[in-house]
């Protein structure tokens, strides 16, 4: 047996490249509520999930009732387009509440919902009537942790930008576009899971 070819093969375990630290970075509004997840399949099949099963309306089924606000919408949820499209299920009721008397989806992708971040080929017709999308606090081209330090001085004395007056937002996320990876950051300073609390 050839040696190369067994070190070169199909099962070689290749290392990965390592993304870029400086790179751009999207600075949004951590909404504190549950997480959600619409799916749009190819035949047009719309189905809710919670950040950890699917989910469907009813008493022991659903998550906050968002299966079945799903489901009233998944009309309008369709523009969405096919795929899976994560987002926070938030406001009256769940976690802190804002102070609202309703509850909303906040979409996660700001690189696709936001025209100020969407890429020509993202760039949605319209987003849904039923949907919102995270609150940008801030980008850059190049990562600097100043700016996450700004973003949540901000929230300290403005209060949220999703909520305008509720003053105790949670904190921020930072997606940094390189790695695909998101980092949260809390105004209590308790960054870990909410479980482990």
């Amino acid at each position: 047996m050839n040696n190369a070819a067994r070190v070169d093969g199909d099962d070689y375990p290749k290392f990965g490249s390592i993304p870029r630290l400086f790179r751009r970075v999207i600075i949004t509004e951590k909404l504190d509520g549950t997480n959600a997840l619409v799916e749009v399949q190819e035949d047009g099949t719309v189905r809710a999930g919670s950040r950890t099963r699917w989910i469907t309306p009813g008493k022991t089924t659903d998550n906050y009732g968002f299966a079945a606000w799903v489901d009233e919408n998944k009309d309008e949820l369709r523009k969405l387009g096919v795929g899976r499209h994560y987002g926070e299920w938030w406001g009256k009721g769940i976690q802190c509440g804002y102070g609202l008397d309703e509850r909303r989806f906040s979409l996660f992708n700001v690189s696709r919902w936001n025209f100020n971040f969407a890429k020509p080929e993202h760039i949605p017709v319209a987003i849904p009537a039923c949907c919102h999308v995270a609150p940008v606090l801030g980008y850059r081209d190049t990562f600097h942790t100043s700016d996450a330090h700004a973003a949540l001085e901000y929230l300290k004395e403005w209060g949220s930008v999703a909520a305008p007056g509720f003053m105790k937002p949670e904190g921020i996320v930072v997606f940094h576009e390189n790695s695909g990876h998101l980092y949260k950051v809390t105004l209590d300073g308790n960054d870990g899971h909410k479980s482990a609390a």
